[in-house]
């Protein structure tokens, strides 16, 4: 059996690659926040041509040397000052005019995070704000698509495990627990049937706090027992619960 030097399978590998083929990497940084009353999504004006001016979602360009879950976590750094955030690839945009300037094959992630950590002077540093779900403006190239993508996974994963971790102060109210679902999904949920279907989870622990800010009484505050961060406390039967409690 005669084995090709390795030079030579080397130079064999190269052929099959066109050195006239040029396709640029990016990554687009979808970030939701909670302010403890609605979920927003965080856009940017856009300094540069094309479309200067208009809102867009953070992104970049991806080095050689940087792989694309690093630099979705740069990005996010760089405009939050957070670590550790919660960032979810969502998935790839490659129309072939997507972008008029050059051919970009565009990687989608997604982030959840607590407004009230957020550092504000790097919103103002890179012009950007904060939108409503339901005010978002018109976004340049696919970043609607990409938005309502988003949404539509946020929906999905909300079925199926606890968000409050990402977006929830580390105590809170089950008033609060209920409008973060409302938010999320767009809808109203009956407060009794809420309060007894998520309590039935098995997920949170009460503790002997009050939160006196809305009433004499106080609403007890609530938090996350730490075995249901990923789901895994919960049985079928509980998951089904939680359909039901977001009406599913």
């Amino acid at each position: 059996m005669v084995i090709n030097p390795p030079l030579k399978q080397s130079s064999v590998l190269r052929s099959k690659y066109d050195p006239q083929q040029r396709i640029t990497v990016a990554v687009d940084c979808i970030i939701f926040g909670f302010d403890s009353e609605k979920l927003k999504l965080l856009l940017f004006r856009r300094k540069v041509e094309p479309f200067k001016g208009s809102w867009s979602l953070i992104g970049a360009l991806i080095k050689n040397d940087v792989s694309l879950d690093q630099g979705a976590s740069e990005i996010l750094y760089r405009l939050t000052g957070l670590r550790d955030v919660y960032l979810k690839q969502l998935k790839t945009y490659g129309a072939v005019n997507r972008d008029p300037v050059e051919r970009v094959i565009s990687v989608a992630y997604y982030s959840l995070i607590r407004i009230n950590e957020f550092d504000l002077k790097a919103v103002e540093d890179h012009d950007a704000r904060w939108f409503d779900l339901k005010d978002v403006p018109d976004l340049l190239l696919d970043h609607g698509r990409m938005v309502q993508d988003a949404i539509r996974s946020l929906r999905l994963m909300a079925r199926n495990r606890p968000l409050g971790f990402e977006l929830l102060p580390q105590l809170f109210t089950l008033p609060q627990l209920q409008i973060l679902y409302e938010s999320i999904y767009d809808t109203k949920f009956d407060p009794r049937n809420f309060r007894k279907k998520i309590l039935s989870l098995n997920i949170l622990e009460k503790t002997d706090t009050k939160d006196m800010s809305g009433s004499k009484r106080g609403a007890f505050l609530y938090r996350f027992r730490k075995n249901s961060l990923d789901g895994s406390s919960m049985s079928n039967g509980e998951f089904e619960k939680l359909k039901e409690v977001i009406q599913f």
